[in-house]
């Protein structure tokens, strides 16, 4: 049976993937990093739900080691965990770009560095990162967000080259808007580590802050993510890179054909 680790599983795209990809019979290690959300994977059949804090290396080792010892093999592995620290370049304090590079890209690559040996010794897996359209394109208040998700594509891309005709993959996920708590979770950092009420931004902030989920353009539920995610499991040679929404598609391509200036007018006007 083929096997896949998720990371951050406590709800949206993470908890889809690991009740749709269990569902089509894969063993599921999904993982989240309190332990409330680890009981409630259990209470949904998930035995080996798993607690990690992606940026706690040791707890990356110790379900690598868990999930060895039961099947003597890791197939997948998805680096599902991150959020989004949303706030203007000059109204954030480096130590929050930090926070954001801990969660998005450190851990991340301490989990991906682990792995590697282990799927070279097996002579196949696959990794999916998790990174987003705004590893493509860059919006207004978004920089930190953007610049961890910038880092990702560039790691994975190095990657690629370096695991050439290894049998492993990598695949990155750039999403555009899709149902979760992301933004819940993006507007919740930026109220509590952005001095909103003196900044120049503040209006787009409140405006962000007030605006309803349901005005979100493109939007997809979390499901439609994990049926790719699925995707790539069951194909021999998974793409590099998979579009996640119609904004992502858009946006790639006006990326490609667009004078950077010209593509500035545009971002500046749906940020």
């Amino acid at each position: 049976m083929q096997n896949i680790v998720i990371t951050g599983c406590s709800s949206g795209i993470g908890l889809e993937c690991a009740k749709y990809l269990k569902a089509e019979g894969l063993k599921v290690y999904p993982t989240a990093r309190d332990t409330k959300d680890v009981l409630m994977l259990k209470s949904l059949g998930f035995d080996d739900a798993l607690k990690l804090d992606i940026t706690n290396y040791d707890e990356i080792k110790e379900i690598i080691d868990y999930v060895l010892a039961k099947d003597n093999k890791i197939d997948v592995w998805f680096n599902n965990a991150g959020y989004g620290q949303a706030g203007a370049i000059e109204d954030l304090d480096t130590k929050y770009l930090k926070e954001q590079f801990e969660t998005n890209v450190f851990g991340l690559y301490e989990a991906t560095k682990e792995l590697i040996p282990i799927m070279r010794r097996q002579k196949h897996g696959i990794i999916i990162q998790h990174s987003s359209v705004l590893g493509l394109i860059s919006l207004i208040g978004r920089g930190a967000y953007n610049a961890s998700k910038y880092a990702i594509e560039g790691l994975s891309d190095t990657l690629r080259l370096e695991l050439e005709c290894s049998g492993v993959y990598v695949s990155v996920l750039n999403t555009g808007p899709v149902t979760s708590d992301f933004r819940k979770t993006a507007m919740s950092k930026l109220q509590n580590n952005v001095d909103i009420q003196n900044s120049l931004f503040k209006e787009r902030y409140l405006q962000n802050i007030n605006a309803k989920k349901s005005k979100v353009p493109f939007n997809l539920p979390a499901i439609e993510v994990a049926k790719v995610v699925y995707k790539i499991t069951q194909t021999k040679h998974p793409k590099p890179r998979y579009y996640i929404t119609k904004a992502t598609y858009i946006l790639g391509f006006l990326k490609r054909i667009l004078p950077t200036r010209m593509l500035d007018k545009i971002l500046y006007k749906i940020s």
